[in-house]
């Protein structure tokens, strides 16, 4: 039997992708892990290791090794069939709830809006809000029937619920989405802060730390500010799951830093 490895296999000292801090190896966890978990629902092991590490500077956590993951890796590993197992909410509950949110945060000046919903796998939202009579488009890079990136034009409002932990590479997903906003469009993101959750010395046991449901990127509160702000974005906080960017606020959405906070979205 060969002698336990006590440390990630050999590799370069991994950098930061958000504030170039020096990161260690914080844990490794099972491919299988899944967000079911919080549920009670555990999948068979898989015998496949991932190895998140976090920055000592800004606490990102995420696992390098889904950088260089093709697109057919994660269809084939990931969102295949098998999807909805892991996260049931996913094709009607959230895409409702969070179009419920949006409406009820700026239905009342719908007509000033373009909105696109990034990351929005079935379009159900759109379709959604659309029917309220939005002016709304959506877009997944994994749908089948996704549209060319560049022929999408600009929106004033783009909601990325539930994407940016998913994402392998902070900047393509950051640049993606400054090529669709306008210079005064605000970017309101769904992902949950691992303030709190994760921590030097222990064992990654958060649900949300989760690779089979594609959870490779974790951001705190600290490395979503400095995202931004590389940018040139500035970064609020309604809740640990609701968060917005903005350049230029525009003036149907000046209720968002002075107004009360939105309730707290469930993943």
């Amino acid at each position: 039997m060969p002698p336990l490895r006590h440390t990630p296999p050999t590799r370069p000292p991994v950098i930061c992708p958000i504030c170039s801090g020096r990161c260690f190896a914080l844990d490794v966890v099972d491919f299988n892990k899944s967000c079911e978990e919080l549920r009670g629902k555990f999948l068979e092991l898989s015998g496949i290791a991932i190895y998140y590490f976090t920055c000592r500077e800004c606490q990102f956590t995420f696992a390098p090794e889904f950088e260089n993951w093709k697109e057919s890796d994660f269809l084939e590993h990931i969102y295949n069939e098998q999807y909805t197992y892991i996260d049931p909410d996913y094709t009607d509950i959230r895409p409702r709830n969070n179009a419920e949110l949006l409406d009820r945060l700026f239905g009342i000046y719908k007509d000033s809006i373009t909105h696109l919903d990034f990351g929005g796998g079935n379009h159900l939202l759109s379709k959604l809000l659309r029917q309220k009579q939005w002016t709304s488009t959506s877009f997944d890079p994994f749908a089948e029937d996704r549209q060319d990136l560049s022929s999408l034009g600009h929106f004033n409002l783009l909601s990325a619920f539930e994407v940016f932990e998913h994402s392998p590479n902070t900047s393509t997903l950051m640049d993606n989405l400054c090529s669709l906003l306008t210079d005064d469009g605000i970017i309101i993101f769904s992902t949950l802060a691992s303030d709190g959750n994760i921590a030097p010395r222990q064992r990654l046991s958060w649900w949300y730390a989760a690779p089979r449901n594609g959870h490779v990127s974790l951001f705190s509160r600290k490395s979503l500010f400095l995202l931004g702000a590389r940018h040139g974005f500035r970064f609020g906080s309604f809740s640990a799951n609701l968060h917005v960017f903005w350049r230029q606020l525009p003036f149907w959405a000046a209720h968002l830093v002075k107004g009360p906070v939105p309730p707290e979205q469930s993943r």
